[in-house]
């Protein structure tokens, strides 16, 4: 099988973005944005996941609204969130992402995180001989599948873009050649930096809350290790039942929509029967990327168990309660405060959070994650790498 020929650094290079959610969509805004600018690089933006699907707010209509061009659609989910549909959706995204390839071969692909999604055009890339670019690996999550989806990643992988400097060494330890391991920081952390962020009264219109009392935002995802994804989520909605029996119920609770693994429904519906009871409390299905982190900055605490809590908190910064095992071992910083899935120590977390001595001992912190300028150097090194038989042709360093 005869390898890829060299494209010269002056040739226009193809390269596929691949994105499947609202989360990693916000953290590729910006990549987008400065591979778009580099003359030498023509973008085909290739969509899948809940981006297509209208229960989980049709978010393919935000990236258009946003300007971008949506070159792929492919169309994955099925219409449960068991595990067996999660597979089935794996195979789908493959067969999909291969005839996408096979229609117009792109000279790299461009990856991102750790969604069971993106083993599909991993999968076709590798089978077809397509280099494949990585941003976020060498990161832990040990309490969900995104741990072995993100080493899997790693691995299939030519280049990898990594947030810290100790998931870069993770990598080459792994035994990857050092000279495809950048770390260039959180793309996400960007938007903190250069997007143009909503004041509260917009806040306020978008979300239909008052927000002069700074809310709890709350994030919480499937756990999709446990036997019960949705189990954790039991003992966070008691600590927030607590939380307003307790006279707190004039501070507004935003919750984000979970996202689509298995065990999303019973978190969706604990949460849409909190807020029915609760006037202050509003469950948003989909927040454009400006419109959350505008929100981040107008909060008294991110509570639940989503990597924003772990990666942008400490950037603004507020505190991040972060719940149970699904972030276990992620690098952290300062603001984030680690309690078990159990309602009196979430309770008493938020407490500690909402202290002000707390807040106030965050000012400073250095956020390992980055500096908001990783999209340019991510544009730079995927604009100027050789793309030849020694990229797409990996050895071991170990």
């Amino acid at each position: 099988m005869e390898l890829m020929t060299s494209v010269p650094d002056s040739t226009k290079r193809t390269i596929a973005v691949v994105t499947s959610s609202r989360a990693d969509y916000g953290h590729l805004y910006w990549v987008l944005k400065e591979l778009q600018a580099r003359p030498q690089v023509e973008v085909r933006l290739m969509v899948t996941g809940a981006h297509l699907r209208p229960e989980f707010g049709l978010t393919s209509r935000v990236i258009e609204a946003d300007g971008f061009t949506i070159d792929d659609r492919i169309e994955c989910l099925g219409d449960s969130d068991t595990e067996t549909a999660a597979a089935q959706a794996i195979g789908r995204a493959t067969i999909g992402f291969a005839h996408a390839f096979d229609r117009q071969r792109p000279d790299l692909l461009l990856l991102i995180a750790d969604r069971f999604e993106m083993l599909g055009p991993a999968n076709a890339a590798l089978a077809m001989r397509i280099p494949i670019a990585h941003i976020e690996g060498g990161e832990r999550s040990e309490g969900a599948i995104d741990n072995a989806i993100r080493n899997a990643l790693t691995m299939m992988s030519h280049v990898h873009l990594t947030t810290t400097e100790s998931a870069k060494a993770k990598i080459i330890a792994m035994g990857e050649e050092a000279w495809r391991v950048h770390r260039v920081g959180a793309p996400s952390l960007d938007h903190l930096k250069r997007s143009t962020l909503p004041d509260r009264q917009a806040l306020e219109s978008r979300i239909g809350l008052n927000l002069q009392t700074p809310p709890l935002l709350v994030a919480h995802h499937p756990v999709t290790l446990d036997p019960d994804p949705a189990h954790e989520s039991i003992a966070l909605f008691e600590a927030l039942a607590n939380f307003i029996s307790k006279g707190a119920g004039t501070r507004p609770i935003v919750f984000c929509f979970p996202n689509a693994d298995s065990g999303n429904l019973a978190i969706r519906s604990r949460a849409e029967a909190f807020c029915a009871s609760n006037e202050n409390a509003k469950l948003i299905v989909n927040l454009e990327p400006p419109m959350y982190w505008g929100l981040m900055h107008h909060v008294a605490a991110l509570v639940g168990n989503s990597s924003s809590g772990i990666m942008e908190s400490a950037s603004i910064p507020i505190p991040a309660v972060n719940i149970g095992r699904r972030q276990r071992g992620r690098e952290q910083p300062a603001c984030v405060i680690d309690v078990p899935a159990n309602a009196e120590t979430i309770s008493n977390a938020i407490a500690l959070a909402l202290d002000p001595d707390f807040r106030g001992s965050l000012q400073g912190i250095v956020n390992p994650y980055g500096d908001g300028d990783a999209a340019r150097r991510i544009a730079t090194i995927l604009g100027e790498i050789p793309i030849d038989a020694r990229l797409l042709n990996k050895t071991t360093d170990a």
